[in-house]
């Protein structure tokens, strides 16, 4: 426990006192059978979310519970229909510019100094001299890296958190430069000039100062591929002779990085290292995704998720106390007894996701 944040969401249990800080995610008016008004909420911290309630003064306290703020509340845990909800006693408002939003957003569990080191060191082994020039250009602006360190890559879908951005693009550095070994066809250089500034237009098109993250103007105008395309350009201009053939296949590749028209290219890949980069960006999206809804199971043993409707499934996932095996063994029996629910609901569903593409994403 942090003595200035007080308790963390994860650390309260059934029928607990609960003192401490926390930002307010969502707040709705509602009244009991009776007419008197109370308010709903769902607060945060960095460990997770749960419900709250304010049963008396509501009117009161509303000012003080507008999405985005930090109170103190002082509060008892208790169970309603299996899930655990804080019972409100006590609010404070709290307006203190000096607060670590770190404490309340949520954000990597990865330690940034050692991503972005890494991120350097890849730069570094690039041997095209222009690409290295063009890459440190970004990664060595105190400006650039102060944004794209705390960036979330999504607003929902996958690594919608601070420091996201980073984590993401480590990974599908990483993803190219193993699949680069194993296709010595592909321009090294080019893919991974890709793989590290695919989503960099994602620290203009987010607002992410403030919770909960959102779009900018400019990014639900624009889009964070023509944004990136744009900062890719201004940089290029002033780097000496860079070869004007590399500045279009570099700016393809973040153009046509979601793979088709509808899930937001403008552009569709039409080159071997546009291929290779879609389906890295899709992997790491798709494992993160998954590793989190998996995160969220509390129980041991695999079990299914809820209705996916973004993905058009139910998934499979391994609770928290089954993460040391890395693979379902071959004779794994996934029995009524393992799963905590199953997709019998599936047909119910399908009519309300018929529009809803396999890979819709960011």
């Amino acid at each position: 426990m942090n003595p200035a944040k007080g308790i963390l969401i994860k650390e309260i249990t059934d029928n607990q006192s609960a003192e401490g800080l926390f930002l307010v995610k969502t707040m709705a008016r509602a009244e009991t059978r009776t007419g008197k008004p109370y308010l709903m909420l769902t607060v945060m911290d960095n460990s997770g979310e749960m419900a709250a309630r304010v049963w008396e003064e509501a009117d009161r306290y509303a000012p003080d519970c507008q999405p985005g703020k930090i109170i103190f509340l002082s509060a008892h845990a208790q169970a309603y229909r299996g899930e655990l909800q804080l019972k409100i006693n006590a609010i404070h408002a709290v307006d203190d510019p000096s607060l670590d939003m770190s404490l309340f957003l949520p954000a990597t569990d990865l330690d940034i100094p050692t991503l972005t080191q890494e991120l350097v060191d890849i730069v570094e082994s690039i041997k095209d001299r222009h690409v290295t020039e063009l890459l440190q250009s970004f990664f060595s602006s105190a400006q650039f890296m102060h944004a794209f360190t705390k960036a979330p890559a999504a607003k929902m879908m996958h690594h919608a958190y601070i420091g996201g951005l980073l984590e993401h693009t480590v990974s599908v550095a990483r993803l190219a430069e193993m699949v680069s070994t194993l296709y010595p066809t592909i321009d090294r250089s080019l893919l991974l000039a890709g793989a590290m500034l695919h989503d960099i237009g994602k620290i203009k098109e987010f607002s992410y100062e403030v919770y909960p993250f959102d779009y900018s103007a400019q990014g639900r105008l624009m889009g964070h591929m023509v944004l990136g395309v744009e900062m890719i350009q201004e940089r290029i201009a002033q780097l000496a002779d860079f070869p004007e053939s590399y500045a279009v296949m570099i700016k393809h590749l973040i153009l046509s990085h979601h793979g088709q028209h509808e899930f937001g290219s403008p552009t569709l890949p039409m080159t071997l290292e546009a291929f290779v980069l879609h389906f890295l960006d899709d992997l790491d999206s798709k494992v993160n995704y998954i590793n989190r809804l998996a995160g969220q199971k509390a129980e041991p043993g695999y079990q299914w998720t809820d209705f996916q409707r973004n993905l058009e499934r139910f998934l499979l996932v391994q609770g928290h106390d089954g993460h040391d095996s890395a693979n379902i063994s071959p004779d794994k029996k996934f029995s009524a007894d393992t799963v905590s629910s199953g997709p019998e609901d599936r047909q119910k569903n399908q009519k309300d996701t018929k529009q809803i593409h396999l890979f819709t994403k960011k």
